[in-house]
């Protein structure tokens, strides 16, 4: 997303318990409460004391954040264990210069896994490149773990986070804000009370690491920003211990295999020499299939007539891998997968992307995944899950999580919910990155893609965004490919912007144009999306960030003309760009971040700004009309035509030119010969695309209807800017009728007004924008010839 630019502003117990994996493998995604742990502190703090700081805005779930259990959700859903405990809650904390060791003392608390710069943290403040941020908590290992190993992990910690167990470090630093990291740290407990250090230093965009639209800046709300927000610094999302065997499986990927009726499996683990692995897929208690195969390379289960996972039915079948050793299972896990597949493929002759082998359109939004509480993290699962409902309520299919990776319980909730993602890659900074950048935001990226490889809902991966940080398009774009060949590649998301650079190659070819949604079309090899549009903006009073600091793409002055102006993007899409190649769009955005009030909900969920009937109504329509034909309407090229009013009252005025500009006029068999001339138009392929059309005068051969600041008038010209002024492209109207969108700005009708014609912009603010007979007075009738 960028800065608005005034030239623009037009046009989502063990193996014991073993036989009851099958039924409740997703019910164990709703586990709560692991075993309990009690963080015992230290004698400087005591837990009693810690309170939150008051939230700039407050969400539905602020207040309902539990002091010592917050998250208690299990975290890893697509690798579910019975056995784990959650170390969320009250931690003892400090911070130091970022070159300075551990501290002796720890003389403030936070809650864990909210950021220091967060209300919900209860520190709340600015975390800069100087700062180094240490955590401190005791835990005792539950005796029934005994005999098993330990591991501790980590959902997400920005940036460069080490860890001491008991005064000895486990493992390696980890570098990467988004990913999730372990560590077996086994032999560094003690068999009592075990105290875990962790240090965390972050340098936002002075490093050269990915931040995504992180910056740091004073934590409360404040004029200004733009279109980056404030920062998120060290661990933020769930820190917690599971019990394992020591030799036990680390992961699941998945990719099914539609055509031959499968689920591609590799199973990897840890100490596995010698082991194989046993896969079974279920549905309601039933094996649907079941396949044994080695321990690090891919085999298959079958799944016969699978059952299709798509955003209207988005069916997931429960999955259990075994670890055996000979015939001893030492290690269960349970999971989910869901049976789809995704591609490229012509239809009607345009390529176009697909699901389970149709096209249908992805509507979607602009997810930045921050909250004014919590900042970088959700307060609570029931608000992770709220905004994706929300994307299903308002009638998209499809959410681009922006530049930012959430936590697995989110892409739970997609896969669960059915919404399609776009996965951003989180950028680096905007300057060009060294090769130490490179290198780490590639390994990182290498992460991200195997952590959530095996979602269903993921159907794309976002290399790049608007040229921040760019480098090495193409190859990154061969390279997510390679790594991922069962998903889309976008190599860049904006190539039309900012000076990005486009790669040549991956699947998609992705425009942002604001307000929109412009005229992105396929190539031979790629299909078109339009990666962000919109940002039409409404102040909500009592819930704003900054009060009277909100900036959007294009401020709308009331409710009523944020509902017109974004259904009729959404008509626009579905009645002219649809049907000439364009497969996806995302709207910016879901809800409004600190100052931008682009948001179709306020920044603290308080608020639906516009009717969730209305734009479901057009999301429905634009996703029904992409099942259908999606040939664009044709008009009669090469022949003289005279376009009639349909308004009731009006239906004997036609267009007509008059001293260069064009109006509608009463047009009979007694008028004169200059007026039938003057309202009769040769047809002719478009000037700027052979797709639509241009509308030469009879009379004045080389003059063209041409739009200009609104108005309509007759005039002869040339270059790209006349061309596009002077193409329209016809939708299908009312009563046979048809409708004439402006090629350049496809939001834009025809109409005549007061006699005179206007692009007219449904929900626009002039006044031939009326919404008063707005479809009537854009709808036309393409007659016979007044002069032949």
């Amino acid at each position: 997303m960028r800065p608005m630019s005034p030239a623009l502003r037009r046009p989502g117990t063990w193996l014991r318990r073993r036989a009851r994996w099958a039924t409740t493998a997703l019910a164990a995604l709703t586990l709560v409460g692991g075993t309990a742990l009690t963080a015992t502190g230290t004698a400087t703090a005591a837990p009693q004391a810690w309170t939150p700081k008051p939230s700039p805005m407050t969400t539905p779930w602020t207040n309902e954040v539990p002091t010592t259990t917050p998250l208690p959700e299990y975290p890893r859903p697509q690798l579910t264990r019975p056995d784990w405990a959650n170390l969320n809650g009250i931690w003892d904390f400090a911070v130091t210069s970022a070159d300075a060791g551990q501290p002796a003392t720890f003389t403030e608390q936070i809650r864990v896994p909210f950021v220091a710069e967060s209300a919900l943290s209860g520190i709340q403040r600015r975390i800069t490149q100087n700062d180094k941020l240490w955590y401190k908590r005791t835990f005792t290992v539950p005796a029934g773990w005994n005999g098993r190993r330990v591991q501790l992990h980590f959902g997400a910690s920005d940036w460069r986070t080490t860890v001491w167990v008991n005064g000895r470090q486990a493992g390696a630093a980890h570098s990467g804000g988004f990913d999730a990291f372990s560590h077996d740290i086994t032999d560094l407990l003690n068999g009592g009370t075990n105290t875990i250090v962790v240090s965390v230093w972050d340098p936002t965009e002075t490093g050269g690491q990915a931040v995504g639209k992180q910056r740091i800046r004073d934590v409360a709300p404040h004029p200004g920003g733009g279109i980056f927000y404030t920062a998120a610094s060290g661990i933020w999302q769930t820190v917690w211990l599971e019990p394992t065997a020591p030799a036990h499986i680390t992961r699941l990927d998945m990719v099914p295999d539609l055509a031959n009726n499968r689920l591609k499996v590799t199973v990897r683990g840890a100490g596995t020499n010698g082991h194989q692995a046993r896969v079974t897929v279920s549905t309601g208690g039933s094996t649907v299939g079941t396949a044994t195969g080695p321990v690090g390379a891919e085999f298959t289960v079958p799944v016969p007539n699978p059952r299709l996972w798509t955003p209207e039915d988005p069916f997931l079948y429960d999955v259990r891998a075994d670890l055996l050793s000979g015939g001893t299972t030492v290690d269960s896990v349970g999971s989910y997968t869901g049976m789809r597949s995704v591609g490229l493929a012509r239809v009607d002759g345009l390529l176009r992307p697909v699901l389970n082998g149709q096209f249908v359109f992805q509507t979607g939004t602009l997810d930045q995944g921050y909250w004014p509480d919590g900042i970088y993290t959700a307060p609570t699962d029931a608000a992770l899950r709220h905004d994706l409902q929300k994307h299903k309520d308002l009638g998209f299919n499809m959410v681009r999580k922006h530049i930012k990776v959430e936590p697995q319980r989110w892409f739970y909730w997609a896969d669960r919910l059915g919404l399609l993602v776009w996965q951003d890659m989180p950028s680096m900074d905007l300057r060009t990155p060294d090769a130490a950048a490179r290198t780490q935001w590639e390994a990182e990226y290498d992460r991200v893609i195997d952590q959530h490889r095996s979602s269903p809902s993921l159907i794309m991966w976002v290399n790049q965004n608007e040229g921040w940080g760019q480098y090495d398009q193409a190859r990154i774009a061969t390279e997510v490919k390679a790594h991922d060949p069962s998903r889309l590649v976008n190599n860049m998301s904006g190539v039309n912007c900012c000076g990005a650079v486009d790669g040549g190659n991956g699947d998609i070819v992705d425009h942002h144009v604001y307000v929109g949604p412009g005229t992105t079309v396929p190539s031979a090899t790629r299909a078109a999306v339009l990666g962000e549009f919109g940002g039409l903006g409404l102040k909500v009073a009592g819930h704003e960030w900054y009060p009277g600091g909100g900036f959007s793409y294009e401020d709308q002055p009331s409710a009523a003309h944020l509902d017109n102006r974004l259904t009729g993007l959404l008509d626009a899409i579905r009645e002219v760009r649809m049907p000439r190649g364009l497969s996806a769009s995302v709207y910016t955005e879901i809800t409004d971040v600190e100052n931008e009030a682009n948001g179709l909900l306020t920044y603290d969920r308080q608020v639906v700004k516009v009717d969730e009937a209305r734009i479901r109504a057009a999301n429905r329509a634009l996703i029904d009309a992409s099942r259908g034909s999606t040939a664009p309407l044709t008009l009669p090229t090469g022949q003289y035509r005279s376009l009639r009013v349909t308004t009731p009252g009006l239906t004997d005025r036609y267009i007509r030119h008059k001293d260069g500009a064009a109006f509608t006029e009463v047009v009979g068999s007694a008028s004169d010969a200059l007026l039938k001339n003057d309202a009769t138009w040769r047809i002719v392929a478009g000037l700027a695309n052979s797709s639509c059309y241009s509308f030469e005068s009879r009379n004045y051969p080389g003059e063209y209807l041409r739009h200009r600041e609104y108005r309509v008038y007759k005039e002869a010209g040339s270059g790209d800017l006349f061309r596009a002024d002077a193409t329209f492209c016809p939708v299908r109207g009312a009563n046979g009728g048809v409708r004439l969108s402006a090629y350049n700005f496809p939001e834009q009708y025809l109409r005549h007004y007061d006699a005179q014609l206007w692009l007219a912009t449904p929900g626009g603010t002039h006044t031939w924008d009326n919404p008063a007979l707005f479809t009537e007075d854009t709808t036309w009738t393409v007659e016979a010839p007044w002069a032949p």
